[in-house]
């Protein structure tokens, strides 16, 4: 009885240490796109670190759940979206359908990591596949509501030429520091003492 009552508590903090975890990802994402410099149709923004840091740290499964809850906050009105905005409005600008396709990037990345292993090389070719997947609905989303007569290759040399290679870079960076965290257990210890606090505060509530 007391081995079982042990598993259940020890299952019921690993699984407030993931909640805490997801959530401080979607807090990093979030700051990640108040860090903008705006640019006239898109800004530049280090959503896509947040969001690469996210899965590399998370893995797929938590990473995407962590992308879910920062748009859902967004979508609520939270101002987490770039700009310090929020609402469902976000979503009809010209940058939406590249928040989208973040979602997009998760769920390809956790696709990629079930059927390929998660090693170095293959995390970065899956978030590398997941930025042009990214750039693709948020291009195509792009021409169907603002295009205005512009041609294909003006809409790219406008949403996407700038930004490769900063954003190649961003992926790079956050697949270092990624596994840097991994590997020294930091997101684990946050994670840990969050819950923890979680859990000594709603037990004296009780």
């Amino acid at each position: 009885m007391v081995s079982v009552t042990t598993k259940r508590g020890s299952a019921g903090r690993v699984r407030v240490r993931k909640m805490c975890a997801i959530a401080l990802m979607s807090a990093v994402i979030a700051v990640c796109a108040w860090i903008t410099i705006p640019l006239p149709a898109i800004s530049f923004t280090m959503q896509i670190f947040g969001v690469a840091a996210a899965l590399t740290i998370l893995g797929g499964c938590d990473g995407t759940i962590a992308i879910a809850v920062y748009l859902m906050l967004g979508l609520a009105g939270v101002p987490v979206f770039s700009g310090f905005r929020g609402g469902v409005g976000v979503l009809t600008n010209a940058t939406g359908g590249y928040i989208v396709g973040f979602l997009l990037m998760g769920l390809l990345y956790r696709l990629l990591e079930k059927r390929g292993g998660n090693g170095a090389v293959r995390r970065m070719v899956s978030l590398l596949a997941g930025l042009a997947v990214c750039y693709a609905f948020g291009t195509a989303w792009f021409a169907v509501m603002f295009a205005g007569g512009r041609s294909v290759w003006a809409i790219l040399s406008l949403c996407v030429f700038p930004f490769i290679v900063p954003d190649v870079l961003k992926i790079v960076l956050a697949c270092v520091v990624g596994v840097a965290i991994r590997r020294s257990g930091v997101m684990n210890a946050l994670s840990e003492e969050v819950s923890d606090t979680v859990t000594r505060d709603g037990g004296r509530r009780q």
